[in-house]
């Protein structure tokens, strides 16, 4: 069978990107794969593309997510990406899949859960980091903090990324709204806990965690980090744990909290340990130099 490939596009375009998509069927119609290829639009990340490429378990070893792949890549060179990433779990078909059509492995990555139950949220040691305070808000920054906490967003500037060619995110207080927006958008809640200096009342740090916006299921960690000038004081730890005690509180409901760590992030992951997450699988993020 020789799937026929329709290319689509995706109506709406986010802030800082576009998506391409495509889909595979049989000849009888019959949906069996598709690809979807993100397009950074922001400078800094122009030159990057992100490929999602899923086929039918029927379906596989018959060429499908090759010729998905061909389109996809065919459509990054068009656009003048000079590269496109790919993640799989390990382990997995994707994983095989990638490695074998010229992707390199260029970061490891451990998804851990934390089990949302009373008896785990009690365990968690009370913590607190002399000359900090800690503040927090629903959906977009309020607009008094708003500066401070954009300016605190290079904090992940130096997250560890291997040999993945991410480029550079530069954030601003418009991409701060834009994310809680597109969030708020799609039916989800996002909650920020952030550390305070005392001293000067600016964001020196932020643990951010998007719950399903029925407070059920799993909620998912975005992003937490502190500014390199602000570390070693556990400022991390304190976050992140104060966003486990809100989300118990606030979502009875909700049944775990997911999130991911590179690898070479020791420092994140020992939080992760602390703090009772425990890891469920790795994933590997590819990347195709084109």
């Amino acid at each position: 069978m020789t799937p026929r490939i329709v290319p689509l596009t995706d109506p709406e375009s986010g802030a800082s990107s576009r998506r391409l998509a495509w889909l595979a069927s049989a000849s009888d119609g019959a949906p069996v794969g598709s690809a979807f290829l993100r397009l950074f639009t922001r400078e800094g990340q122009d030159h990057l593309a992100e490929l999602e490429i899923a086929v039918h378990g029927t379906e596989r070893r018959r060429g499908v997510g090759s010729r998905l792949l061909d389109a996809a890549v065919t459509a990054a060179r068009a656009e003048g990406r000079r590269s496109v990433i790919a993640q799989a779990e390990q382990g997995s078909p994707a994983d095989a899949f990638l490695a074998a059509r010229g992707f390199r492995r260029v970061l490891s990555l451990t998804y851990a859960r934390f089990e949302l139950t009373d008896a785990k949220v009690a365990a968690i040691e009370e913590l607190s980091c002399p000359g900090y305070e800690l503040t927090e808000w629903d959906g977009t920054v309020p607009a008094e903090l708003a500066r401070s906490y954009a300016d605190s967003r290079r904090a992940m500037d130096d997250m560890p990324m291997e040999g993945t060619d991410y480029g550079t995110v530069v954030w601003d207080v418009e991409r701060v709204v834009a994310v809680a927006e597109a969030v708020a958008k799609r039916g989800d809640l996002l909650h920020t806990v952030a550390a305070v200096d005392a001293a000067d009342g600016s964001v020196v740090g932020f643990s951010e965690l998007v719950v399903p916006g029925d407070g059920r299921g799993d909620g998912q960690h975005y992003g937490t980090a502190v500014l390199p000038e602000h570390r070693g004081r556990g400022l991390a730890r304190w976050m992140k744990a104060a966003s486990i005690r809100g989300a118990r509180r606030r979502h009875p409901e909700l049944s775990g909290l997911l999130t991911d760590t590179a690898d070479s992030n020791a420092a994140m992951l020992a939080v992760n340990d602390t703090l009772g997450y425990v890891p469920t699988h790795r994933s590997a993020e590819y990347q195709l130099d084109l």
